[in-house]
């Protein structure tokens, strides 16, 4: 979560490590799947996301944006969401058993669910929202097992790295009157982290940083 927020009005009031254990268990949801509907374009995906649909459901970009994500504004930028589908607004991944059929590969901000998270300015923690998910009891499971992320680490240092330089493209938007120049910046974030596809053979992490370096020297 990018925005500001009452900590005290959403949570626990608590912060969390991927090392803490927090109260979110809701028991492999017994096939509850209301936090998969009705979530508009709050589902933001990163390129780490988008990486991860591409390579496991084997379809590029543009494929995926022809049935499963859309692109809308957020913060001031345009950046891919999931579309949300049918008169009941659910994920497009959401099987007719009313479970998710890429569980394994699922977006950070599913993953996290009803986690959010708060950055301050060199690292972030996570929250727990206290009224998003219905499942009771809950029971405490360690962050990191929550996540379910391989390589947490580099996976954390890549979301820390994506949001800092998400808030500095924002800036820089926000400083052009013309439509076409801030429409001319967000082309080059879609087509740099997102339309250009990844080399399935490399490391994912190393092949981001080296577009954020040029990124940053486009920008920055």
């Amino acid at each position: 979560m990018r925005r500001e927020l009452d900590l005290n009005a959403v949570s626990d009031g608590k912060l969390y490590r991927q090392s803490d254990m927090v109260k979110a268990g809701c028991n492999d949801c017994k096939g509850c799947s209301d936090c998969c509907r009705g979530m508009g374009d709050s589902i933001v995906l990163d390129p780490f996301d988008v990486y991860q649909l591409c390579s496991h459901l084997e379809q590029n970009f543009e494929t995926l944006l022809s049935y499963a994500l859309e692109l809308r504004m957020a913060d001031g930028l345009i950046l891919p969401n999931l579309k949300m589908a049918e008169k009941e607004e659910q994920c497009p991944f959401l099987n007719i058993q009313g479970r998710c059929s890429i569980h394994a590969f699922r977006p950070g901000f599913c993953r996290m669910f009803p986690l959010g998270r708060i950055y301050e300015e060199d690292c972030f923690h996570y929250f727990l929202q206290v009224h998003e998910c219905r499942q009771n009891p809950k029971t405490k499971v360690k962050i990191s097992k929550w996540l379910g992320i391989s390589r947490i680490q580099e996976y954390e240092r890549f979301v820390l790295q994506w949001h800092t330089f998400l808030k500095k493209a924002e800036k820089i938007a926000a400083q052009f009157q013309e439509e076409s120049a801030v429409k001319n910046v967000c082309m080059f974030i879609l087509k740099t982290f997102y339309l250009t596809p990844y080399k399935a053979e490399a490391d994912f992490y190393e092949q981001f940083e080296e577009r954020l370096k040029k990124a940053e020297i486009y920008f920055f």
